[in-house]
Parts: C-alpha cells; sequence; structure tokens
C-alpha cells in the first residue's frame, strides 16, 4: 500500500467500505494522506466514510479542500454544503450554498437552503424557498408537510406525507413523520403502528444493527451513529414508542423500548435518547437524571421538553432553590420553552417557598381562568354530540381532558398548601369546591379519600376507596398499597371486618400466585397493609396486639423487609420506646422478648437493605454502614434493654 492507485491498497479501502466498516477506512486513509498530501481520491473516500459515520465536521473538511483543488467539480461543492449543514454550521452551509447557484444545482440550492432555514427556525423563509420548487416535486410535499407540523396543522401535514409515500415508495423517515402527527393527535394506535413497522423492517434489514439484544440481556458493541442507522428512523422510532408507553403510564414499556434500540455508547447518544433515559429512569437513578438533563441545558440544542421537565423535577424532589436558580439564570429560555400555563404554574410553586399565601392566590387565579376555559370545552363537547360531528366532539373530549388534567395539577398543588399544615379541613373544603370539575376524576377522588381517612371520616372514605379497588379487582395489586391498607382500616373502623378480611384474602392469593410464577421476587402489599393496621392499634394505645401484628406482618423476613416497610415498623418500635420510658406503657415479658427477637431477624436480613432513601442531590451523605436496617435495628435493640433497665 505504498500509493493510492496501489490495487491491493484500492482493493482493501473498497471491501472495507463495502462491508460498512468506515472507521478502519478512516484509519487507513489517513495513514495514506500523510504519504500523499491533498490526494484527490483519499480525500474523496475520506470524506465519504466520516459522512457515513455522521462525523460530519471532519467531512466538511475533506470537502472543503477538494472544492479549492478541484473548484470545477460541481460535486464537492454539493457535498461541502451539506456536510456544513449536517454539522450543524448552518450560517456556513448557506453562504457555500450560493456556489451552487449553476443550471445544474439550482434546485439542490433551494432545497438545501430551505432546510438551513427551517433548522434556523426561519419558517417563512423556509416556506419562500419551498414555492420556488414545482408542486409536484416529492422533497415539495415532504418539506411543506414538515412546515404544516411546526405550525400544528398534524393532520394536513399527515396527508403531505402520506402523499410523499405515495410517490417515493417506502422511506423509513416519512413512516416517522406520520407516525409522529398521529402521535400528536393522540391517535396512538395508528402511531404505534407506523412505529412497528419501521421496527420490523429494520430487524429484517439490519440485522447488523442489533435491534433488541441489549433488552434481552446480551452484551452487545456499539454499532455507532451511521448513515445507515440514521436511514433507518430506528431511533426517533424507539423514542417516539417510549413517549408513547409513557403517556400510556406504561413505564416498563416505555424502558423497554429504549433497551430495544440499536446499542450506542453514552457519548454517542442524541439529546432525545439522552433526554428520555434521565426521565424514564429518575426513579431508580435520580441523580443521574439530574445531570443528564442539566447537561442537555447547557448543549447548543436540546429537546424543548428539557427545560420544563428538568423545573419540574427539581420542584418534585423540593429542591425549590435549585429550580429558581435555573429559571433565574436561563430567563432566555423562559418565553422560547415554557408555555404561559407551565411558567405561571412554577412560579406559584415556588413563591409556595417563602409566601403560601400569595402562592395559594396564585393558584386560585390560575384555576379560574381553567374552570372557564372547561365550562367553554364541555359546550363545545354538547355541540358536537348534538350536531352528530363525531371528529368534532372527539377533538374536543381531548382538549377538555388534556384542560383537566392542567386544573387537576394546580389543584393538588394548591391543597398541598395546607395538606403540609395539616389543616385537612381546608383541603376537605378545596375540593369540595372543584367537584363540578372533577367529580370522574381517578387523582381527585383518590385524594378525597385520604384527606377524608385522615379527618377520621371512615364511612365517607369508604365510598371513594372502593370504586379504586374495585376497577382493579382482577389485578389488586396494581393498586396502591397505601390505598388498600387505607380501605382495610376504615372496614374495621366502621365494623365491617368481613369485609376487611376478604380484602386481604384477595391480596394474600395474588401475592401467592407471584411467589408461585417469581419465587425471588418481594411484594409487600399485604405486609404494608398489616403494618398500617397494626400502626392503627399502637396508635390506640394496644401495643400487645398491635406490636404483634407489625412483627408477624414481617415474616418471612428475606422476602417481606424492604426499605418502605422497616419505615413502618421503626415507626411503630419508636412509639413504643416513647411511652415506656415515660412509664405510661407496660408491655407482658413475652412481648417484649418477641420485640428482641424481632430486631434480632432483622440485623441478620436487613444488611443489603437500605434504611432511609436520601435525596439524590444530597451533598451530605448518611455513612454507608449506618444507612442499612441492621444498623437501625442495633440501635433499637439497645435501646429496648436500656429502657427496660429503666423501667426494673
Amino acid at each position: 500500500m505504498t500509493t493510492i492507485k496501489d490495487g491491493e491498497y484500492t482493493a482493501t479501502i473498497y471491501k472495507l467500505i463495502k462491508d460498512s466498516q468506515y472507521v478502519e477506512a478512516i484509519h487507513i486513509l489517513n495513514g495514506q494522506l500523510q504519504k500523499h498530501t491533498k490526494s484527490r481520491a483519499a480525500l474523496s473516500l475520506l470524506g465519504y466514510c466520516y459522512y457515513h459515520i455522521q462525523d460530519f465536521t471532519n467531512a466538511a473538511e475533506c470537502y472543503e479542500q477538494l472544492t479549492q483543488l478541484h473548484p470545477e467539480v460541481e460535486e464537492y461543492k454539493v457535498y461541502y454544503a451539506q456536510s456544513l449543514y449536517k454539522a450543524g454550521a448552518y450560517p456556513e452551509a448557506t453562504k457555500s450554498s450560493f456556489a451552487l447557484d449553476t443550471s445544474s444545482s439550482h434546485t439542490k440550492m433551494v432545497k438545501l437552503q430551505a432546510c438551513i432555514k427551517y433548522c434556523e427556525e426561519y419558517y417563512s423563509a423556509a416556506k419562500s424557498l419551498l414555492e420556488q420548487l414545482p408542486p409536484d416535486d416529492p422533497d415539495y410535499i415532504y418539506n411543506m408537510g414538515c412546515l404544516l407540523y411546526q405550525d400544528g396543522k398534524y393532520e394536513e401535514a399527515c396527508k403531505r406525507f402520506m402523499s410523499a409515500m405515495q410517490v417515493l415508495g417506502y422511506m423509513p423517515a416519512l413512516s416517522y413523520n406520520i407516525s409522529l402527527c398521529n402521535y400528536s393527535l393522540k391517535n396512538y394506535d395508528q402511531s404505534l403502528k407506523y412505529i412497528g413497522e419501521i421496527i420490523e423492517r429494520g430487524i429484517r434489514e439490519h440485522p447488523e444493527l442489533s435491534i433488541g439484544m441489549t433488552t434481552d440481556g446480551i452484551d452487545v458493541h456499539s454499532v455507532g451513529n451511521t448513515l445507515v442507522l440514521h436511514q433507518s428512523a430506528l431511533i426517533e422510532a424507539f423514542n417516539l414508542k417510549a413517549a408513547i408507553e409513557y403517556q400510556q403510564k406504561n413505564l416498563k414499556g416505555a424502558q423497554e423500548a429504549l433497551t430495544d434500540m440499536p446499542p450506542r455508547s453514552d457519548e454517542e447518544l442524541d439529546p432525545v435518547t439522552l433526554h428520555n433515559q434521565a426521565l424514564l429512569n429518575m426513579d431508580m437513578k435520580p441523580s443521574e437524571g439530574f445531570e443528564k438533563l442539566a447537561f442537555l441545558l447547557q448543549q447548543p440544542s436540546f429537546p424543548p421538553v428539557t427545560f420544563g421537565n428538568l423545573l419540574l423535577l427539581y420542584c418534585k424532589h423540593e429542591y425549590f432553590d435549585l429550580a429558581a436558580d435555573v429559571l433565574a439564570e436561563n430567563a432566555h429560555l423562559t418565553y422560547k420553552f415554557l408555555s404561559p400555563y407551565m411558567y405561571e404554574f412554577l412560579d406559584a410553586l415556588l413563591t409556595c417557598q417563602t409566601a403560601p399565601e400569595e402562592a395559594f392566590r396564585k393558584f386560585d387565579e390560575m384555576n379560574a381562568k381553567l374552570t372557564e376555559q372547561l365550562r367553554k370545552l364541555a359546550k363545545q363537547v354538547q355541540e358536537a354530540r348534538l350536531a352528530r360531528d363525531d371528529e368534532g366532539q372527539k377533538k374536543a373530549l381531548q382538549d377538555y381532558d388534556l384542560m383537566q388534567e392542567k386544573y387537576i395539577v394546580v389543584l393538588m398543588a394548591q391543597a398541598k398548601i395546607y395538606w403540609n399544615r395539616e389543616n385537612f379541613q381546608m383541603v376537605e373544603k378545596i375540593f369540595r369546591k372543584s367537584v363540578e370539575v372533577c367529580n370522574e376524576d381517578d387523582t381527585w377522588k383518590l385524594n378525597v379519600a385520604h384527606v377524608l381517612f385522615m379527618q377520621n371520616k371512615y364511612k365517607e372514605a369508604i365510598g371513594f376507596y372502593e370504586p379504586i379497588v374495585k376497577k382493579h379487582y382482577d389485578n389488586i395489586l396494581n393498586v396502591s398499597a397505601v390505598v388498600l391498607a387505607n380501605l382495610c382500616v376504615s372496614y374495621i373502623m366502621t365494623s365491617q371486618n368481613e369485609e376487611a378480611e376478604e380484602l386481604m384474602r384477595k391480596i394474600e392469593k395474588e401475592e401467592e400466585q407471584i411467589s408461585y410464577d417469581d419465587p425471588d421476587k418481594k411484594v409487600f402489599h399485604l405486609c404494608i397493609v398489616n403494618l398500617v393496621i397494626g400502626t392503627l392499634y399502637c396508635a390506640k394505645g394496644n401495643y400487645d396486639f398491635g406490636i404483634s401484628r407489625v412483627i408477624k406482618s414481617l415474616e418471612p423476613y428475606n422476602k417481606k423487609l424492604g426499605t418502605d416497610t422497616w419505615f413502618y415498623a421503626k415507626r411503630c418500635f419508636l412509639s413504643l420506646l416513647e411511652n415506656m420510658s415515660k412509664h405510661m406503657v407496660m408491655l407482658r415479658d413475652a412481648v417484649v422478648q418477641e420485640c428482641i427477637q424481632f430486631l434480632e431477624h432483622c440485623e441478620v436480613y436487613g444488611k443489603e437493605v437500605t434504611a432511609i432513601i436520601e435525596q439524590p442531590l444530597e451533598e451530605i451523605r448518611v455513612h454507608i454502614g449506618k444507612n442499612t436496617v441492621t444498623y437501625e435495628a442495633r440501635l433499637l435493640k439497645a435501646l429496648f434493654y436500656e429502657v427496660i433497665g429503666w423501667n426494673k
């Protein structure tokens, strides 16, 4: 391989390119160029390889040299301008595109300039350029569809993309755009149909992309950001599938969609995938999620929802100071990426920390506006129903549901102000004022049930808890354990012990089935129900029965001892110890011995169980040896011995 014309050398390069081994080809070509400076063939092949691994900056450098060496070759000018555009160097790409203004390349110039203006968000300029093209040009139809989508005209955009597909034949990018339009129209089934086709074709035509192997637990290497991957639209399809699953509350399905996509290393991930990974794994890896979202915010471009999601997640984890800082430091992003509703909501939420009464007023004003809009939409639904306009009715109902969701979010934030003060009567009053808008909403019903339960209005609470539980009776473990526990307590407190026992038998039966299907899986529903009942008896002063119930609820310890269950158990033990130390409670020796044995069991089985879940961004962490159930169980046992000694 001494010269670029060497037959063996040329054959090697072409074979590598044919086998899509572009990185290896680049390595050899760079070595060749060091020997043969400015070699046209080597530069051309190098630019081609860089373009195919989507390293557009280096591709642009290669084609820039070629345009200088061979200004007569029109193709090099086209490739140079396209590489600059793909690299995001829009001013340079625009400037280089003017070199294409010849009779043979004029159309290419117009198309490229339209794409650049679109990416720069100069949509009217992009439209003006596109209108220079013939109306039957497939690229005109396709790109006008993109502009219509950007303008929120999803149905018209979808029709354009369908027309383009009829002319151009099947293209993954077109199929994805049709799917995206259906997603925006909330036609999720139709959207998933097109996504499914993209994925099926990807599996069939590109086995080298290792689709789904990561989810199956197979260790595979990164496939890189190749042009083949880009043209397959697989990354976009899997991200959209994840978004649909997330919207439909199927978190596991959403996470699988992300692991099913062709594997890439962290540094190769696109902004949308990085954002979705952060969002969908927030419960398991919150620190990592915050880090990814904050990193995206520092990049030149990021998914529009990143800014709002980071602020909301900071507030959810009660990092209000961080949210306020991000809002203040990125004031220029506020008007671009936050809707008026989102800005007002975040403003009121942050105001809660310093002026709760002022925040309550802001939430009130928001809900007054939302209530007015809901009434208008309800009228539209009624009018469409009377006119037998199914499409109009469907759209009005979708708009109503979306507006109601916003109303509920504001309402819950407003109620939380008084919930945190344990002013449950005021919380109930707030909820009762919203009956007109929310009486059919499950979130509203659930929170009404909770606030009634906290006021010992057990009979009324049952009226709200029961429909929620019965709705999921065939899959009762889909209901929150706390909801089931509160319903059981409400039954007991209203002398409906048979109903409580029947519900607990139902939970036990489902847990036994899960243990049979997956013996290693931990399920805590029945345990938490018993813990809450035990806590109730302890709160009433019946520690003999209450503590015994708590202890039995955690058997077997290897399956029932967890961070949440330990939290409930230790509260009862601390309450017992406090009352014993004040000589307000006297325990029988047998019960004391039972408590000591229980804590010894917790020592044995609690070595790997975290005692408390720390906030993800805490600077001062609990010592790793102290944040275990074993450590806390030893402390409680020591306290027991101390209190017993005092009592004697």
